[in-house]
């Protein structure tokens, strides 16, 4: 009878141990296959007082051979590879976001993979300021299917992919003239922890001085602050002229620092440029 009751109860304390080890099992796989992405968005500034962009939703695509009917409901398009990262509107000054600013515009658990393409879609407020004056923004494409922008995302399980998108006001603005402006958006996208960023300051510092950053025909630009510092974030890795513009006082000739040597998170602080009388 002993041996009995003691071979019962070692039998329910080996089920009990069993269905314990199944539900740890069960637990540690409930995120298998999942990563996260954040969308920052930072800018390359124009001549201009404001830019204002209405931002109604940011969308990814993991499958770049799916196309994508942009009438479709965002349920719809989730079902086409379209993965919202964020569906909540924002009107964003561009220009606040230079030397190293950026605004987060969303982050979102998605499926692990290769993402191809991020749509912005825009809404009807943009809008330029020129002199104190505004002037609405025709985005007449934009409007109906979204900016879209080719990414190379590829994202692991367990991965947060930082997404850093630099939209380019100087050049993306068209002034068509009598006081029409059209939006012809610029954009480009990296993977923000594989990349550097350039900083420094210029003398004199109340000449504010356009500051770009050049190599094999791709140009990041910024403006110096009142204090003369400035920042340039997201620059991928290799060798790079910086060029430094003087604009409020053209009486200060331009200059060129060559060969800038950027790694993956490295921060190369240039000596402080001191601007020429020309």
């Amino acid at each position: 009878m002993y041996l009995r009751k003691s071979l019962q109860f070692l039998g329910v304390c080996l089920l009990a141990i069993t269905t314990v080890f199944i539900g740890c099992d069960v637990t540690d796989n409930s995120n298998e296959g999942s990563a996260r992405m954040k969308v920052q968005l930072t800018d390359a500034p124009g001549d201009f007082d404001a830019v204002y962009i209405d931002i109604q939703s940011v969308r990814v695509h993991l499958d770049e051979d799916i196309e994508t009917d942009t009438t479709d409901s965002d349920d719809e398009a989730e079902e086409e590879g379209w993965v919202t990262i964020n569906d909540e509107p924002m009107r964003v000054n561009l220009l606040e976001l230079r030397n190293g600013d950026t605004i987060q515009l969303g982050e979102e658990e998605l499926e692990a993979g290769e993402y191809h393409q991020i749509r912005f879609v825009l809404g009807p407020d943009n809008e330029v300021v020129v002199d104190g004056e505004s002037f609405p923004l025709t985005t007449p494409s934009a409007q109906q299917s979204g900016l879209k922008l080719n990414i190379d995302a590829e994202i692991e399980d367990g991965e947060t992919y930082n997404l850093l998108v630099d939209f380019d006001a100087g050049r993306s603005i068209v002034h068509t003239g009598s006081g029409k402006y059209i939006l012809k958006p610029v954009l480009r996208a990296v993977n923000l922890e594989e990349t550097g960023s350039i900083s420094g300051a210029v003398e004199p510092a109340e000449v504010q001085t356009s500051v770009m950053a050049v190599a094999n025909g791709d140009t990041l630009s910024t403006l110096t602050e009142e204090s003369g510092e400035f920042s340039i974030i997201g620059v991928t890795q290799g060798s790079y002229d910086v060029m430094f513009n003087p604009i409020s006082d053209t009486t200060y000739a331009d200059t060129t620092i060559t060969g800038v040597s950027v790694d993956v998170d490295e921060d190369v602080e240039l000596d402080t440029v001191t601007l020429s009388k020309k």
